[in-house]
């Protein structure tokens, strides 16, 4: 029997994981999901559910994953069920990832397969029913670069519409409909009269930005936003109150579902600003950068300044931005993400696009190098000479030539792609040091791929 009133959690986009190069951000993010569990907690949630995107890499690194399933044991020790889909980041084709070993483990239910049907093959919408509240869940997990539409185009809901009691359907992806003006064109999106009709509720995920709407013939579609962010970008608009970081809580009486969110990322956690270096020389641009930033209050908070402008002589080199990073460190900050996509000099031209300096590390450099010397037949390296050596370069460009996930982070996807190539000619790659970011099986170096060729 359907109870008449109850109340449950919604939560996307956790990745936790991320910012694998900044301790200060990924403490803060570890802190702000559970933050968020525990409201779960302290609001006698019935229920919680996540829409994706738990993990910021299917196998993460065993020290991130550890707290959040202490967490969701502990919310299951107090009755707290928590049902689950999976995101375009928590996906690893023909592998096990950490949301299956915990589904395994009894610590959530899944209410979607990572899987999506065949396409062009008309399948009918699974659920399942929460047995305290009766009320019914379905879903479909999300899949990068929108493969997942398929899954709503070839979908029959028709089961899962016609049983009675609160209805709750759980997706990430893109709503059309709901895209902001920076995302339109970029994301893929699902439209909106693809979901399934007469929801009481619709848990949306996958996009980094806060937005509540209503679903076709139903009640409210949410999208919670992530819980803190991937990204410079993410942080940013936190900052600036464009979006909300945290976890929705639902309150459902007679089947009309009413959302409120807890923030767990609070903007005054953030220091934002832009500084214009243009018509400076790089030592110039130094002195304007820590004098403009003496005011930001540094302590305890996480710094983000945006440098922009054309240097009138100096390199990225010169302005050395890694000790004014350091010196605000010392002096409290928990983090500084500097943002130089705005920054040109008069030999490089634009920084590097993303949150790093434009400044090439030794690894890259000798990347290029190989590569360069490998693709002009002239002193060809000797991991590249032979039909073996031929093989080897294919696949190398190959792995390389794998876009980016959808809303993952440009340093993440550019670590990873380092860390590959640095391993294909023959560099160790230290533990923390940039680059060390290898996520997947499918990525393993030449030694783990012997016979395969692209």
């Amino acid at each position: 029997m359907a109870a008449r009133q109850f109340r449950f959690a919604h939560m996307a986009d956790a990745h936790v994981g991320a910012w694998s190069r900044d301790p200060g951000l990924r403490r803060g993010l570890l802190t702000s999901v559970l933050e968020a569990l525990e409201t779960v907690r302290r609001e006698r949630c019935e229920f919680l559910l996540l829409s994706g995107d738990t993990f910021h890499t299917p196998v993460p690194d065993p020290s991130e994953a550890a707290p959040l399933a202490r967490a969701f044991r502990s919310l299951q020790a107090d009755g707290i069920r928590i049902y689950a889909i999976f995101g375009s980041h928590d996906y690893l084709f023909g592998r096990t990832s950490w949301l299956d070993v915990l589904s395994e483990g009894g610590l959530f239910q899944r209410v979607a397969g990572e899987e999506p049907p065949q396409e062009g093959t008309r399948w009918t919408l699974p659920f399942l029913r929460d047995g305290p509240t009766g009320a019914v869940l379905a879903g479909v997990s999300g899949r990068a670069q929108g493969l997942d539409r398929r899954a709503f185009d070839d979908m029959d809901p028709s089961d899962f519409t016609a049983q009675r009691g609160t209805r709750i359907f759980l997706f990430h992806a893109a709503v059309e409909e709901f895209l902001p003006p920076h995302l339109r064109g970029y994301v893929p999106g699902v439209p909106q009269d693809l979901l399934p009709e007469g929801c009481a509720y619709y848990a949306g995920g996958h996009i980094h930005v806060t937005y509540e709407g209503k679903g076709p013939g139903g009640g409210p579609l949410v999208n919670p936003g992530a819980v803190f962010g991937t990204s410079r970008t993410d942080l940013a608009n936190v900052a600036q109150g464009s979006t909300r970081a945290g976890v929705v809580i639902v309150d459902v009486v007679d089947g009309r579902a009413v959302p409120r969110w807890h923030v767990t990322t609070r903007a005054d956690r953030f220091r934002v600003m832009d500084i214009d270096v243009d018509g400076l020389s790089a030592s110039e641009a130094v002195a304007r950068i820590r004098t403009e930033m003496e005011d930001l209050r540094p302590q305890g908070a996480h710094l983000l300044p945006r440098v922009r402008g054309l240097l009138r002589q100096g390199t990225f080199q010169d302005l050395d931005l890694g000790s004014v990073e350091k010196d605000l460190r010392r002096e409290g900050a928990t983090s500084v993400r500097f943002d130089v996509n705005e920054l040109t000099t008069p030999s490089e031209g634009p920084g590097a696009p993303g949150e790093d300096p434009g400044v090439p590390t030794d690894g890259e450099a000798r990347i290029l190098q190989a590569l360069t010397r490998a693709i002009s037949g002239t002193d060809v390296p000797p991991e590249f000479q032979g039909e073996k050596g031929l093989s080897r370069a294919r696949e190398l460009l190959v792995s390389l030539g794998i876009p980016p996930a959808e809303g993952e982070a440009r340093t993440d996807y550019v670590e990873k792609r380092l860390e590959i190539a640095l391993r294909w000619v023959g560099i160790e790659v230290p533990a923390g040091s940039p680059g060390n970011a290898l996520r997947s099986p499918e990525d393993s170096p030449p030694a783990h791929r012997r016979g395969r060729l692209p």
